[in-house]
C-alpha cells in the first residue's frame, strides 16, 4: 500500500486552513483503507496530533470500518469504551467512523475504497474466508449482495467483515449475549446504519445443535425435522455417475410423507454443502439434476461438491454443463478456467477466461486470472494489461499485491 505521503499527494491540495488543526485524534478498530501509522501521519499533515492511547485531552476517535471495534472477549475496545465514558460526563470528544474522517481530509478516493465492493472470490483472498463460506453466509441472509451480473454478485467489504468477525467471536466461545450487549454500545449501531445484530441473530441460529433421535434428525429446542438419508455403505467420492441412493423426508407423527420437489433438493444440498456433509450433498444435487437437468444452478453445485471432494476432472465436467445452459454464467467460466489452470492446460484456462471477459469486460478476478496464465505462457505485455486492469477494482488485497508486484519485476526487466 502506498505511504501517507503519496496518499495526501493524490488528493485535493491542503488549504491553508488545516482541518485538523488542534485536534488530537487517536483511533480504534481495524481501519479498512490505510495502517494506524499511515492514518497517524496523515492526522499530523493536516494539522493534528496523532496519540497512540486515548486520554482526557484527545478531541477525536475514529473507529476503522473493516469488522467491529471488539475486544477477543467480545468486549468494546479500550478505546472505544474510555471514549464513551468521557462523552457522557460531558468532555468534548467527537467519535468519527473512517469514511466521515476520509472526507473530512478529502481522500474521498480514499473513502470509495471503503465501501467498494467485492465479488465472493476477491473477498476470499482480502479476508482469508473460502468461497463456499461466503456462498454460505450469502444464502443464509448473513450478507446481502449489493449488486448481481451474470449471476456474480458483489458484496460490501463492510459487511462481509462484519459477519467473519462476529462469526470468529462465536467460535471462540464469546456469548452471543455479551456480542450483543457491546455492539448496542457501538455508534454505528445506535444511528442504525450497520445490520450487525441482524447478522448476529442469523448466525447463532446457524450455530443451532442438531441431533439424531429414532426417527431421523431432529432440532432439539424446535422439534423441526430435517431430510436425513437412508444408511448406506461408504461409496467411492471420486466416482461422478454412480447409484444415487434413496433419499427420504421424516414427517412428524400422523403426517404424510411431504412431496419433494426439486427445489427441497437443491435447498437441502446447499444445507447438508454449507454443513460439510458433502457426500449427502452430492446425493441431493444429484437427485435435483435428475428433476431438472437443465438447471445451470444444479450443476453448478454438483461442480461446486466434486471439486470439494477432490474429484477436479468430474467437477470440470460439471461446469461445462452449467455454462451450455446459461453461456454467461461468470463464476461457472471462472471455475473452468481455474481447473484447467491446474491441470496444467494453460491455453485452455486462457480460453475460459476471455470468454467470461467477453460477456463481462469489467469482470475483476477473470483479469487477475488472464494475467497469472499469460505470464506463465512468457506473455509478459499481455499479462501487464490484464493486471493493470484488476487494480481498478483492487487496490487492498493479496491479489493487488501480487498484480503490482509483478508489474513492479516487468517494469525493472524494461529499464
Amino acid at each position: 500500500m502506498s505511504d501517507a505521503y503519496s496518499l495526501v499527494r493524490t488528493s485535493a491540495p491542503l488549504s491553508s486552513s488545516l482541518c485538523l488543526q488542534g485536534e488530537r485524534v487517536a483511533f480504534t478498530g481495524t481501519l479498512a483503507s490505510m495502517t494506524h501509522a499511515e492514518a497517524a501521519r496523515l492526522v499530523e499533515q493536516h494539522g493534528g496530533q496523532a496519540t497512540e492511547h486515548i486520554s482526557s485531552q484527545t478531541s477525536m476517535l475514529i473507529i476503522g470500518e473493516e469488522g467491529w471495534p471488539l475486544e477477543d472477549n467480545g468486549h468494546p475496545s479500550l478505546k472505544l469504551t474510555q471514549a464513551l465514558r468521557w462523552q457522557q460526563s460531558g468532555t468534548e470528544l467527537q467519535i468519527v467512523n473512517e469514511s466521515d474522517f476520509l472526507t473530512l481530509l478529502g481522500l474521498t478516493e480514499h473513502r470509495d475504497e471503503v465501501h467498494r465492493l467485492y465479488t465472493p472470490a476477491m473477498l476470499s483472498a482480502v479476508l482469508d474466508v473460502s468461497t463456499h463460506v461466503i456462498r454460505s453466509w450469502a444464502r443464509k441472509g448473513l450478507i446481502c449482495p449489493v449488486k448481481r451480473v451474470h449471476r456474480l454478485p458483489y458484496f460490501d467489504f463492510r459487511e462481509v467483515s462484519s459477519a467473519r468477525r462476529l462469526s470468529d467471536l462465536l467460535q471462540a466461545g464469546v456469548p452471543r449475549r455479551q456480542i450483543e450487549e457491546s455492539l448496542r454500545r457501538l455508534p454505528a449501531v445506535q444511528r442504525g446504519d450497520a445490520r450487525p445484530l441482524e447478522q448476529l441473530e442469523l448466525l447463532a441460529l446457524d450455530h443451532e445443535i442438531v441431533v439424531r433421535d429414532a426417527h431421523g434428525l431432529v432440532i432439539p429446542t424446535s422439534g423441526q425435522r430435517l431430510f436425513d438419508f437412508d444408511p448406506e455403505e461408504p461409496q467411492d467420492s471420486t466416482a461422478d455417475h454412480q447409484e444415487i441412493p434413496s433419499i427420504r423426508m421424516i414427517p412428524h407423527h400422523n403426517e404424510s410423507k411431504p412431496e419433494v420437489t426439486n427445489r427441497d433438493w437443491l435447498v437441502e444440498g446447499c444445507r447438508l454443502y454449507d454443513a460439510g456433509q458433502l457426500h449427502d450433498a452430492l446425493e441431493a444435487f444429484r437427485l435435483a439434476a435428475m428433476a431438472s437437468p437443465q438447471s445451470a444452478d444444479v450443476q453448478f453445485q454438483l461442480g461446486e461438491c466434486l471439486y470439494r471432494l477432490h474429484n477436479t476432472a468430474a467437477a470440470l465436467e460439471r461446469y461445462y454443463s452449467a455454462v451450455e445452459h446459461d453461456h454467461d454464467f461468470l463464476e461457472a467460466w471462472t471455475q473452468i478456467g481455474c481447473l484447467h489452470r491446474e491441470m496444467g492446460d494453460l491455453p485452455a484456462a486462457a480460453i475460459a477466461f476471455e470468454v467470461a471477459l467477453d460477456v463481462y469486460p469489467d469482470y475483476p478476478e477473470a483479469h487477475f486470472f488472464l494475467a497469472e496464465v499469460l505470464h506463465e505462457q512468457d506473455q509478459p505485455e499481455a499479462a501487464a494489461s490484464h493486471w493493470s486492469a484488476y487494480l481498478k477494482h483492487d487496490a487492498r488485497g493479496p491479489w493487488a499485491e501480487i498484480a503490482e508486484q509483478r508489474l513492479e519485476q516487468q517494469q525493472l526487466l524494461l529499464s
